[in-house]
């Protein structure tokens, strides 16, 4: 037993030296617990009487501030969380806004209906506003991620005050936190930008990469208007977060990411019962999960994916969705959305750095 403890242990400052993302673990944990704990208080609910997403909007808001945040400082982390929450809202509030044309006869005639196609902006920014650096690539995808959350709720303009109160709940939840790591977490190394060029053109790498997120998105919106796909927006995030600076780093992301899938996926099936019947041993995986998905994300892609997947599917079965086929999708349709965003980035819009087309030309 001991020499196991010791063996765990060894393996954890390997892949971790100075328990550094272990505390960053343990803080995105008590953000989206503590976020989704106000979120079901009844003096907070009574304040907003349709409050059904507001649990869930909270977490989102708080856990994906709390993973893309990346400072060495408490000021500057606690700068960079409230914009990242802000924009989360703010990405919300814009779906929101934009639901009353769902309803529109022309759209439901063309499958257009689900409101994929409000994720455009999103999906393209998540790409160009990687030029600004950690913030921006954080912020982009926070703007992603809080249509993705509107999206799932099916938010229209009345629930603006909800999206209002979950930003407050969800800046509580991740600043608190963060203060009270101090020292004990430090950000890990970010790689310099890579300057690009496509073909002989002056478009910037990043620019680039927002089109290519949008090429795969705008596909799987056409595929699921003529086939009906069950969560087009999973397809739609296996691009979003699948494609890199390079041709050959989005091949190599995404098949780690098909492949992480393909594994956290039957896991979490495999859980299901748990799910079910056993919601403190539900609570438990999730945190444990999501520990390891922030020590295994700079370094091991494949491994994050299947700890999110694993977290998605129980949590999935802990609120109610036991549709076999619903929770399969996960893995199916994020095999398609890579497939695509692969194909888009190496034969239709591919992206090859400027040293690499120099080496070539000599």
């Amino acid at each position: 037993m001991r020499e196991l403890i010791e063996t765990i242990l060894a393996w954890l400052e390997r892949i971790d030296p100075g328990a550094y993302r272990r505390v960053k673990g343990l803080r995105i944990v008590t953000a989206y617990g503590v976020a989704v704990a106000f979120g079901t208080v009844h003096d907070v609910t009574v304040l907003d009487p349709g409050h059904a997403s507001l649990a869930s909007l909270a977490g989102g808001f708080a856990l994906w501030a709390s993973v893309f945040e990346a400072r060495g400082t408490r000021y500057r982390s606690t700068r960079d969380l409230v914009l990242l929450c802000g924009a989360a809202a703010i990405g919300a509030l814009f779906f929101a806004l934009l639901a009353p044309l769902l309803s529109l006869s022309i759209l439901r005639r063309y499958g257009l209906g689900g409101g994929e196609w409000i994720l455009l902006p999103a999906v393209f920014l998540t790409g160009f506003l990687r030029r600004f650096g950690v913030l921006g690539t954080g912020v982009g995808l926070q703007l992603y991620i809080g249509e993705l959350l509107a999206y799932g709720a099916g938010l229209t303009p009345v629930d603006a005050r909800e999206i209002g109160i979950a930003l407050a709940i969800a800046l509580v939840a991740s600043v608190v936190p963060r203060l009270l790591t101090g020292p004990g977490e430090q950000p890990a190394a970010v790689a310099p930008p890579l300057h690009s060029a496509w073909r002989a053109s002056h478009f910037s790498a990043e620019f680039i990469i927002g089109l290519q997120a949008s090429a795969t998105a705008v596909i799987v919106i056409v595929l699921n208007s003529v086939f009906g796909l069950i969560e087009p927006s999973w397809a739609i995030t296996a691009g979003v977060c699948g494609t890199t600076v390079t041709a050959t780093g989005t091949a190599a992301r995404i098949k780690r990411r098909i492949v992480g899938t393909l594994v956290g996926v039957p896991l979490g099936l495999a859980c299901l019962p748990i799910a079910s019947h056993a919601p403190l041993i539900v609570c438990a995986l999730v945190a444990l999960a999501l520990v390891v998905y922030t020590m295994t994300l700079p370094d091991r892609y494949d491994i994050a994916c299947a700890t999110f997947s694993f977290v998605l599917m129980i949590t999935l079965a802990a609120t109610g969705e036991h549709s076999v086929s619903v929770l399969v999708a996960r893995a199916w349709e994020t095999l398609l959305g890579g497939v695509i965003a692969l194909l888009i980035a190496v034969y239709v819009i591919p992206l090859r750095a400027v040293q690499e087309s120099e080496e070539r030309v000599a």
